[in-house]
């Protein structure tokens, strides 16, 4: 399984989401070749198309970014939430830190903060990663 993320950069997309997500990283290139330009170029891809996609890999299901043509319109209706709170089982004023030192630490990855939430005893914040798509922290 692969959660697909339409993105302008795949490269630069998922290079910020290999750093954002604990255990993920850029997926290596097939065996036989020791980078992904190497494989490229014996595929005969032409090198315009060479950041049409990327992936990361890890502990859970795999990322996968494509290229597409046509901006972000609207809100993501699938978005990530990374739980950087620790759910409702941790007490507010310690999900409170963990969900602000997150941000801070997104945010010097490039992500952008939109607005911290305190609902049923769980805290979060909103943000977008550097192509504004939602995610949670």
């Amino acid at each position: 399984m692969q959660i697909a993320i339409d993105c302008a950069d795949p490269a630069a997309l998922a290079a910020f989401w290999a750093e954002v997500l604990p255990g993920y990283a850029l997926q290596p290139p097939p065996p036989g070749f020791d980078s992904w330009e190497a494989f490229l170029e014996a595929q005969h891809v032409p090198k315009e198309e060479w950041n049409s996609r990327s992936a990361i890999v890890g502990d859970g299901p795999r990322l996968f970014f494509q290229r597409v043509p046509e901006p972000k319109t609207g809100k993501n209706r699938v978005h990530l939430d990374l739980h950087a709170g620790g759910g409702p089982a941790v007490p507010l004023d310690e999900q409170r830190a963990n969900v602000r030192a997150a941000v801070t630490r997104l945010r010097g990855l490039g992500a952008t903060f939109i607005k911290e939430y305190e609902e049923l005893g769980v805290v979060w914040a909103v943000m977008t990663d550097p192509e504004g798509n939602e995610f949670c922290a």
